[in-house]
């Protein structure tokens, strides 16, 4: 690495500054894990509520809410709002990522919590679908 780097014109970090980066990178995992949990539970909320107002109604104890502001309506709401927020975080993610490697050159191309949050992206994505099929 430092050969590499001195070949280039590019000069060794040293340790401290080493250790600085992996403190920052660490950061951006934890603060990606944090958004992940949030949107999972949003995600998640949403199609328990669906699931819950589904089984009422098929149990028969009450009849089909229709209109506005509807448990399918609120569940979508809530679906597409961790969905969101669970991009919007994986974006700036990347992007603070991105920069980190351009300055230092030393962060990894590919993250645990960014694979994580592609998994619970799939997971909202197919409870988005699952709610918007089912009449």
């Amino acid at each position: 690495m430092g050969r590499t780097q001195a070949a280039q014109g590019q000069r060794s970090p040293d340790a401290a500054t080493r250790l600085a980066v992996e403190r920052t990178r660490l950061a951006y995992e934890r603060t990606l894990m944090a958004w992940v949990r949030t949107s999972a539970s949003l995600i998640t909320f949403g199609f328990t509520i669906y699931k819950f107002f589904e089984f009422e109604r098929t149990g028969g104890t009450m009849q089909p809410v229709r209109g506005a502001f509807s448990p399918r309506t609120f569940a979508l709401l809530m679906i597409a709002i961790g969905l969101m927020t669970l991009v919007m975080a994986a974006v700036q993610h990347r992007q603070s990522l991105a920069a980190m490697r351009a300055e230092y050159g030393d962060a990894p191309a590919i993250s645990t919590a960014g694979l994580t949050a592609m998994l619970f992206t799939l997971l909202g994505v197919v409870a988005l679908v699952v709610v918007l099929l089912r009449r």
